[in-house]
């Protein structure tokens, strides 16, 4: 016990108690989070999605406006997974799954290749088809 609370009070010394109860809380919401959000997103990504390579324009046919609006929330909310993913690689969480789905929502060049990359992991494929299996849903197919 003498242990945690000189581990406690060398970590205080360094980040105020303050900022570590909101760590804790952030750290609580995104685990949670990701736990109910990532089945969504795999559920609804279609069976083919990482065998093809051409860019899918989001909101086409909305208004300009709308639409640039939904791409900031969309990277936005990609950036935040990928980066909660990073942390979740030494936090609890399922770290590589919330990469891949950080990485699909965010647009930018090489987009591609980093998510086939990150598939290559039979661990990260295998979890991804076996949430879809729980929900009905087709495995994710390999061959085109």
């Amino acid at each position: 016990m003498n242990a945690i609370q000189t581990f406690y009070d060398d970590l205080t010394a360094l980040i105020p108690p303050e900022a570590l109860i909101a760590i804790t809380i952030v750290s609580v919401v995104m685990f949670f989070g990701t736990i109910l959000l990532i089945p969504i997103i795999i559920i609804r990504l279609p069976v083919d999605y990482f065998l093809h390579d051409e860019e899918h324009v989001w909101m086409e046919g909305y208004h300009p406006v709308l639409r640039y609006a939904g791409l900031a929330v969309k990277n936005t909310v990609g950036l935040v997974f990928f980066l909660a993913g990073i942390a979740m690689l030494v936090l609890p969480g399922q770290g590589l799954l919330t990469m891949v789905i950080g990485v699909s929502l965010l647009d930018f060049p090489g987009k591609r290749t980093i998510e086939h990359r990150l598939l290559t992991k039979p661990m990260v494929f295998q979890a991804m088809n076996a949430i879809r299996q729980k929900f009905g849903k087709p495995p994710f197919s390999t061959q085109a």
